[in-house]
């Protein structure tokens, strides 16, 4: 569902308040912040492009808390104005926060709360999330943040729909985006929604960054996790699910080794993740996929198998969906980029004779791990790179249903 149908209209129908006016952008600053993030909506919304057909805005940094305020690097920031100057924002962004793990200011909270009563359109960029899902504007809200974070986003604030497969989510009134470059995406895409197509495409060629990106993060996630997560007892059913991923088996069975019925198993799972378990199970099957084809010779009838998967049709199904190509364009893709001398040439090395996943190489895009940390990397935001779920089960197509047509962007529902 496009954004024009369902949020345009949404955020039209809310009017400013008071001194408020739709030109004046508030960036919202936090000491602690990186400096790439805080700068994004700065030269976007703070630099006069009206010569290259790009409608000014007015831009006002805020500070969110007493300064100076220090950001990366040791340097030292003063902004111009205070938590009272956001009065007058029609946009109000909050480029990041500078840890996931602490509450911001109350009173900033307050602004921003404040700000959306009375009208303002409020934005998240990259951790920029947290805060405002601590003011409790998310609940109840799509939304995405770094796909590192979103975890930790899901499990504090369950009442998120966080989706970390989208660069930015628009809600209408509330916006969010990925991290770093992200923020460019989303920035541009309030331009274009503000002034449209000419304007965001004109400001982009100033910026020397393509208008709209294809994609979601699919393609940056690893297996990287917070150790909270990790640590959890479900880590032990995910271990086993990844040492058998050769074999067929369903979230049913998993549900079962974690003596739980299937509904808070699913519940839990979600809790932890922010993604159901059949997309996670789904990815992992992928991921191996990925792996095998990167490190052996099998055929792609052979990956199928050793991946659990019922059929090579299925494989390639979710394959293509989830990476954009064919098991086979991947495998040459990949070995074209690679030296001969890395290539692999045992099939029976890389499963070993009792048919296990394999041991990478340093040099391998996914580096070996022990099965405790393996677990750990799994329960990751990588969970939620499918775009569909199992077409041979009840609610298959659990996202793509939804996706809208431009890519790397969610509307509201």
């Amino acid at each position: 569902m496009s954004h024009d149908s369902t949020a345009a209209p949404e955020a039209a129908a809310r009017k400013l308040s008071g001194r408020r006016r739709k030109e004046i952008v508030a960036v919202l600053l936090f000491s602690g912040g990186p400096i790439f993030e805080s700068s994004i909506p700065l030269s976007v919304f703070g630099i006069d492009r009206q010569d290259a057909g790009v409608p000014r805005y007015r831009l006002l940094v805020c500070a969110g808390e007493d300064g100076p305020l220090r950001t990366t690097g040791g340097l030292e920031l003063t902004a111009p104005h205070g938590l009272e100057a956001i009065s007058r924002a029609g946009t109000v962004v909050v480029p990041a926060w500078r840890s996931i793990t602490s509450p911001p200011p109350e009173e900033a909270l307050d602004a921003l709360r404040r700000a959306h009563e009375e009208g303002a359109r409020i934005v998240g960029l990259c951790t920029g999330a947290f805060v405002l899902a601590a003011a409790g504007l998310l609940d109840g809200r799509p939304a995405t943040t770094h796909w590192m974070y979103a975890p930790t986003l899901a499990k504090r604030y369950p009442s998120v729909h966080v989706d970390p497969r989208e660069l930015f989510v628009d809600d209408g009134d509330v916006l969010t985006s990925a991290g770093t470059a992200a923020g460019i995406d989303l920035c541009l895409h309030i331009v274009r929604t503000d002034h449209g197509n000419e304007a965001a495409g004109a400001l982009a060629r100033r910026l020397v960054v393509p208008p709209r990106r294809s994609g979601g993060q699919e393609r940056y996630l690893d297996r990287s996790l917070p150790e909270e997560i990790g640590a959890d007892p479900l880590a032990e059913v995910v271990a086993w699910a990844l040492e058998h991923l050769h074999e067929q088996f369903d979230v049913e069975t998993l549900a079962a080794r974690a003596y739980m019925s299937r509904r808070t198993f699913d519940r839990r799972f979600r809790s932890l993740t922010g993604s159901a378990p059949l997309q996670w199970l789904i990815t992992q099957r992928v991921l191996q996929a990925q792996r095998l084809l990167e490190t052996s010779d099998y055929s792609v009838d052979e990956v199928a198998g050793r991946c659990g998967f019922r059929s090579p049709v299925a494989l390639r199904g979710h394959f293509r969906r989830q990476l954009g190509s064919s098991p086979a364009a991947y495998r040459a893709a990949y070995r074209a980029r690679r030296p001969q001398s890395e290539r692999p040439s045992d099939p029976d090395g890389p499963m070993g004779s009792a048919g296990q996943p394999p041991v990478l190489s340093q040099e391998s895009p996914v580096p070996s791990q022990t099965r405790r940390t393996a677990a750990a990397g799994a329960l990751s935001p990588a969970s939620s790179l499918s775009t569909a779920t199992d077409p041979g089960k009840p609610g298959a197509e659990l996202y793509a249903a939804g996706r809208p047509s431009l890519p790397g962007q969610r509307s509201a529902p």
